[in-house]
């Protein structure tokens, strides 16, 4: 397509003038811009939960993003929740991700990896010799799990035992150094949007009267110890740390987000993570934050970078650097469609718009051939 010039010259004027655009230091790294691709399950593993090749050129398309956050990825067996996701657990797993990584790096992008475990959000027919799912407590979740049969409701799971918690902590120590051997720049700790570390979290979930449930201190601690794990592999400035206290995903909630969540948010700075990054309301949807929640009270208190996602588009994401509401913008659903994001949020090009029919499973089509723009 072809912008007119005035059109050019007015977004090349206010990109200019805002550093979104601009290099970051993030930690020991530095990017090219402050936009960041979000996380984006599409269901495109293959065997054995081993990336497919398709992934490398879907990641190297998208490598102008300041920071790519891969895909939310099981850091065991166990930890699955949806049918042809990745893995990294495994030395098949580890050495298709070095592939990826390697062609990122080569095309000049940084690439972060989303350590996961989905807790209850499964189904038997995913877990390993069809074992119930584990979770906080057993409390059946509303909704589906997507499985090879298609949807199917999900099942009540099993309550992990408090001598259990051990080899949760351990999985995720085993994914971050899988991580690191497959070439990543960091790792982002994956304790929103409903699952493990969220379910632990949340009062609507956790029902414990152990160690790791009642309190808000209880409940936070399974996190801070996978917190410790994963920065004792990386060290806090290559680990980053996503939240969302307001997601009604995977059927949750809390009676007091602020509190729970100012709590967390002031224990991982013992950590010196090196971002932030927060869901501002519910999960792919309203931005409003019922209760007088206030993000920005998280955003004072973390003593990093803070990553701002949910909703953002060009114009909103120049105002929070102009505000210094964000340090970092995440895009999730436009990094489908649009593999050069960056380029056309900075002359304000029309957005490609994703295909439904494709953003789950499949092939090629709806993965790696929306086209770039072509600007004269």
């Amino acid at each position: 397509m072809t912008l007119s010039a005035s059109s050019l010259n007015d977004a090349a004027t206010q990109a200019t003038q805002s550093d979104l655009f601009a290099p970051m230091q993030l930690g020991p790294l530095t990017l090219a811009n402050r936009i960041v691709m979000a996380p984006l399950t599409r269901s495109r593993a293959g065997a054995a939960d081993v990336p497919s090749e398709m992934a490398i050129e879907y990641y190297v398309q998208r490598a102008s993003a300041g920071l790519i956050i891969a895909e939310a990825t099981q850091v065991s067996a166990q930890g699955k929740g949806y049918v042809f996701t990745p893995g990294i657990y495994s030395a098949d797993q580890v050495q298709a991700w070095k592939k990826i990584t390697d062609g990122v790096h080569a095309a000049g992008g940084r690439i972060f990896l989303q350590l996961w475990h989905v807790g209850r959000i499964s189904h038997p027919s995913l877990q390993p010799d069809g074992a119930l799912p584990v979770a906080p407590s057993a409390i059946t979740p509303a909704g589906q799990a997507y499985t090879e049969d298609g949807f199917v409701p999900l099942v009540t799971p099993r309550a992990l035992a408090t001598s259990e918690m051990p080899e949760i902590v351990q999985q995720y120590r085993s994914g971050a150094e899988n991580a690191l051997a497959a070439g990543f720049d960091g790792v982002e700790i994956h304790a929103a949007n409903g699952y493990l570390l969220d379910q632990f979290l949340r009062d609507k979930t956790n029902q414990r009267t152990d160690a790791y449930g009642g309190s808000i201190e209880n409940r936070a601690r399974l996190l801070l110890e996978v917190t410790a794990a994963v920065v004792k592999v990386w060290g806090g400035d290559r680990v980053g740390i996503r939240l969302s206290p307001l997601s009604t995903f995977g059927d949750i909630a809390d009676s007091d987000p602020q509190a729970l969540f100012s709590y967390v948010v002031e224990q991982i700075n013992a950590y010196k993570l090196v971002y932030l990054h927060l869901i501002e309301g519910d999960t792919g949807g309203s931005r409003e934050l019922p209760g007088g929640f206030d993000p920005q009270i998280l955003r004072r208190l973390f003593k990093g970078a803070y990553m701002a996602n949910n909703g953002y588009d060009r114009q909103m994401a120049l105002d929070a650097r102009t505000k210094g509401s964000a340090d970092m913008i995440a895009f999730g659903r436009p990094y489908i469609a649009n593999p050069d994001l960056v380029e056309r949020l900075r002359i304000a090009a029309p957005l490609n718009q994703p295909d439904p029919a494709t953003m789950y499973g499949g092939g090629a089509k709806g993965y790696v051939d929306y086209p770039a723009l072509n600007c004269v």
